[in-house]
């Protein structure tokens, strides 16, 4: 498939004064910082998006690329979640949050109350409870999707001020699951509560000669599973869960509820990282030994079982500026896929300085989520940003060339992360997109909420 791409943005390293506003991964700007307003209530945020004129863009962690932030044009303004926090009520197994509540506060709320969300939360957790929604962010584990399949109820305060609100039985609901941020600005989200269960986590080190079998077995015989694949080295470091034993769990709540970490440890990664180490080390040009994307992949060393809840396992990522590009295909086509790829891998030999992050998940009810009405297996591509904000060439080859060969096998991008537009018919992937078109017609006919790239995207 010849298809033309786009560069991926530089990251700035200078400090700036203050007059414009930049992503998380400071690597584009979203606009001037007068054009920011930070409501802190939904009476703010209706006035805030009723007066003034131009476009509207919503932000709260900054953490999506800078297209999907970005005001289009002078007099766009710019619209600041955070302050639309905390918990709003509680019932026996829901909970309600404003929309600009951060995942980690969301997650430190009901394990207080010993409850969770029935589908596993993504590895980073600062970003907003609505920002997770709009960009279909997800954990592992078939037996759940992504953490919008877990809301209930979603309140939004609409393009002409008014306030609605959407439940499971709504007929668009399952656009306003994932809205890209182009229906409304969520106000609240009530989500669905279950007790929270205490995980056995086993992690080994195996060959990645029938990964592509093994890797749905892992899936279907566990209740969470993570993956990274090292092709290089043909080896799999893999993570597999299920629900403690009465004598685990003991002593998971005699250790007053800390994560327990067995004593016995593993050095059959130890190997592998020196070797990815050493290729990120040439790529970032990062001194300190100690610097965020060397600890993402040096805390596969000496590894170890554990048991703890789905937060102290699972989330427990190392949030760093980086290009993540992620592509999700039907699981039933995992087997073909990991196929391809190794093949692809053997006769270009891409350089990569970080392994393939592979995640699944059970269906997803959201119209828009790549995991849309099918089991599907997430391939994540990571390259970090060198210490002057430049990304080597071979990262940047690598994570253009990959993204075609899974667009050829039909895959679906995660929406939060990197990916290139012209590589994907999206009505002929998204049999829900014209129908996703009608509901933001019909929510907001002016595209008030819209930007450059989504006007592109839905044209």
């Amino acid at each position: 498939m010849a298809v033309t791409v786009t560069a991926y943005p530089r990251r700035s390293t200078e400090l700036d004064d203050g007059t414009e506003l930049w992503n998380w991964a400071g690597n584009a700007t979203l606009g001037r910082s007068a054009a920011l307003s930070s409501p802190g209530t939904e009476e703010e945020l209706r006035a805030a998006v009723t007066s003034g004129g131009g476009r509207l863009r919503l932000i709260g962690s900054r953490m999506s690329s800078g297209r999907m932030l970005r005001a289009a044009a002078e007099g766009d303004r710019l619209l600041d979640t955070r302050r639309l926090r905390g918990l709003l009520s509680a019932g026996p197994d829901t909970a309600t949050f404003a929309g600009g509540t951060p995942l980690q506060e969301v997650y430190d709320v009901l394990s207080a109350s010993g409850r969770v969300l029935p589908s596993s939360p993504g590895v980073i957790a600062s970003q907003t409870l609505a920002g997770a929604l709009a960009t279909g962010t997800h954990g592992q584990g078939l037996r759940q999707g992504s953490i919008a399949d877990a809301a209930l109820g979603i309140r939004m305060v609409l393009a002409d001020g008014s306030v609605a609100e959407f439940d499971r039985d709504h007929p668009s609901f399952g656009a306003v699951q994932l809205g890209l941020g182009v229906l409304g600005a969520v106000s609240a989200v009530t989500l669905q509560t279950v007790p929270s269960p205490v995980y056995s986590c086993h992690k080994d080190a195996v060959s990645a000669d029938d990964l592509g079998t093994r890797l749905t077995a892992w899936n279907r015989e566990n209740a969470l599973s993570k993956a990274w694949w090292f092709p290089g080295e043909n080896l799999v470091h893999v993570w597999t869960a299920q629900e403690a034993g009465p004598a685990e769990a003991r002593a998971y709540r005699d250790g007053g509820g800390q994560l327990v970490t067995r004593a016995e440890t593993s050095d059959a990664m130890n190997r592998t990282i020196d070797a990815t180490l050493t290729n990120m080390r040439g790529d970032t040009r990062i001194t300190d030994v100690n610097g965020k994307p060397y600890r993402t992949v040096n805390r596969f060393k000496d590894f170890s079982d554990v048991t703890g809840d789905v937060y102290q396992v699972f989330c427990r990522g190392i949030a760093t500026p980086q290009i993540n590009v992620e592509i999700a295909v039907p699981l039933a086509r995992v087997d073909d896929v990991v196929t391809v790829l190794k093949e692809w891998h053997a006769r270009t030999n891409p350089h990569m300085h970080y392994p393939v992050i592979l995640r699944c998940t059970g269906p997803s009810s959201a119209w828009l989520s790549p995991a849309h009405e099918q089991e599907t297996c997430y391939f994540g591509f990571v390259v970090y940003y060198a210490e002057d904000g430049t990304l080597s060439a071979g990262g940047m080859d690598f994570l253009r060339a990959v993204e075609e060969v899974l667009a050829v096998e039909g895959g679906r991008p995660h929406w939060g992360k990197y990916f290139e537009e012209p590589l994907y018919d999206w009505p002929a992937l998204y049999p829900r997109w014209d129908d996703f078109r009608r509901v933001r017609d019909q929510l907001d006919p002016q595209h008030r909420f819209a930007n450059t790239f989504t006007d592109a995207l839905f044209a």
